[in-house]
């Protein structure tokens, strides 16, 4: 006997006794239908990741027992008198009862892992998941419901754009939308919306992109303009998965994918960053912070510049592993690109939230190509800056490791603004409300490592440089001669003891004997132990004074004591 096996649709799977089985509509790979529900209808064969409906997207990721509907809202149906093959009502009537919702949209309270949260989750089989009054007013409802509870806001967006029906007033739901974001901006709240396949047009052009964070599914697409539309204006093909997640991943647009299977979980680390309020006290650890500069050994510059480029020493990757917990790292600008030369993210310091961000060089050759060996592209410094004005929306401290040769002097970095992006990180850097620490962990390369230097306190590790340029160029440059690169180096005082005396930095942490190399763990104890300790010091400083004296630190520098006076 030969049993018909359905194929997924778009509008979900209902599993009956004539449908046991399904089969993917994209490999074909067949699964039994409660395993198939199991893995939240997620095939296993390939990873298509097939769409779901607003109350099952609800059971997949809210803690049981917590989900509370927040009131319906109420707006004039059909504004417009619209008819076009049905009339409008006629529509209405039917999208309602084929899914159950009163909208396109179910918006509640409940929790995620343990943490109240609000919610809107679009459902695409309610006319496409279009935005139309009543869908913009809901999710500005659920904004407000958010800030009077002082609770993070999840919208999960699955949509074809603005409702046709609704005309113009459905136009401006994109304004609403985006307004009740940037309200929860001015609140400090923290804002996240998941992408699901598809989500187009108005939706994608407001709320979808303008979160804290954006995740999305494999294989969801967003843009504005559906592909279609695209090749029959420029008329030319477009490219294999133009619009995807991974292919919006790697033009900075969106922060992680993550497959379904993964995502109450990534909710509930993300959920979980504190405010500054809830911020849990943490005391100064003992520590071999080095602050007198004849504390410190004498070394040859040339040597100190040797060690600082070793290939082995840790990288802000190994830093974030070994120091913090649940680090969560977050992508793109939101505008190109995704530098990998520069990674940062959430994670936790001894309890505490902290953003970290730091220059990667890479570990092995192919790495560090990929990496660009840590000099960072104009998307890199962008990047930075996004997730330094989150920290300071939430309150979060912001800690940054400097290891990089230096900006990315390419002609394409110029083109894309290098000059304009590290002088747009010194400004922001520069009136951070929340505390900020800086460590030179390896190479400190001119402004390319500036550019993330501006803190309240700038620490080196023993073995790290900071200069305004390469001994190597200096010595091509003035000594007309490459092979004076240690003679550069000695001139040019650029080692962590000279960097102390002149006040360029605050304190120099220890590293294992022969460098940070020969014991990683140790050094990231050691670093840990420092910046922890510096963090107690400027924990509850005002954020006015913090900004003051950070300013004041860096006006003073070079300055002579009768000069420092006059500007104190």
């Amino acid at each position: 006997m030969r049993i018909r096996l359905p194929a997924l649709g778009r509008e979900g799977l209902v599993l009956t006794q004539d449908s046991l089985w399904v089969r993917c509509r994209r490999c074909g790979d067949v699964a039994y239908g409660k395993r198939f529900a199991r893995d939240l209808q997620v095939c296993v064969g390939c990873g298509l990741h097939q769409p779901v409906s607003a109350r099952t997207r609800v059971e997949q990721l809210l803690d049981p027992g917590t989900v509370t509907p927040l009131a319906p809202v109420t707006t004039e149906e059909d504004p417009l008198g619209f008819v076009d093959q049905r009339p409008y009502p006629e529509r209405l009537r039917a999208a309602r009862e084929r899914t159950g919702l009163d909208e396109a949209i179910l918006c509640l309270r409940g929790s995620i892992g343990g943490v109240r949260v609000v919610v809107g989750v679009m459902d695409f089989a309610f006319m496409g998941g279009s935005l139309g009054v009543a869908v913009g007013e809901s999710i500005a409802q659920a904004a407000d419901q958010a800030r009077r509870e002082h609770v993070p806001l999840l919208l999960i967006t699955a949509s074809g754009g603005c409702r046709m029906q609704e005309g113009t007033l459905a136009l401006m739901q994109m304004v609403k939308t985006s307004q009740a974001l940037a309200e929860l901006d001015e609140a400090g709240i923290l804002t996240m919306t998941l992408v699901t396949d598809p989500t187009y047009g108005g939706v994608a052009a407001s709320y979808a992109i303008l979160a804290d964070i954006v995740v999305a599914e494999p294989g969801a697409r967003l843009g504005f303009a559906g592909p279609r539309v695209i090749e029959q204006t420029i008329k030319q093909t477009l490219p294999e998965g133009f619009q995807t997640a991974e292919f919006l991943l790697a033009h900075g647009q969106v922060d992680i994918v993550a497959p379904r299977t993964a995502l109450r979980s990534l909710f509930s680390r993300l959920l979980a960053i504190p405010s500054v309020a809830d911020q849990p006290r943490i005391t100064c650890p003992p520590g071999r912070l080095v602050t007198r500069a004849g504390d410190l050994a004498v070394r040859p510059a040339g040597e100190v510049v040797q060690l600082a480029r070793h290939t082995g020493r840790p990288s802000t990757v190994d830093y974030a592993r070994d120091m913090l917990s649940d680090f969560e790292e977050l992508h793109g600008d939101r505008m190109s690109g995704d530098c990998p030369g520069i990674v940062g993210g959430i994670g936790r310091l001894q309890g505490m939230s902290v953003m970290l961000i730091g220059h990667q060089k890479g570990r092995d050759l192919r790495d560090r190509v990929r990496r660009n060996f840590g000099m960072a592209s104009p998307q890199g410094y962008r990047k930075a800056g996004r997730l330094m004005r989150l920290a300071a929306k939430l309150g979060v401290p912001v800690i940054t490791l400097i290891d990089t040769p230096g900006a990315d002097p390419t002609a394409a970095a110029e083109e894309h603004g290098q000059s304009a992006a590290i002088a747009e990180s010194l400004r922001l850097m520069c009136g951070l409300p929340v505390p900020v620490v800086t460590v030179i962990t390896g190479e400190g390369g001119s402004g390319g490592a500036l550019a993330l230097g501006v803190a309240d306190r700038v620490l080196a590790m023993e073995n790290s440089f900071y200069s305004v340029i390469s001994p190597e160029g200096c010595a091509a440059i003035l000594w007309k001669d490459p092979q004076a690169a240690a003679r550069a180096a000695a001139a040019l005082r650029l080692d962590a003891r000279e960097l102390l005396r002149s006040g360029v930095v605050d304190g120099v942490v220890l590293e294992p004997e022969g460098g940070a190399h020969r014991d990683p763990l140790l050094s990231a104890e050691l670093l840990r132990h420092a910046v922890t300790g510096e963090l107690a010091k400027l924990r509850g400083a005002d954020s006015g004074e913090l900004v003051r004296a950070r300013r004041r630190r860096f006006r003073q520098l070079g300055l002579s004591r009768l000069e420092e006076a006059a500007h104190a």
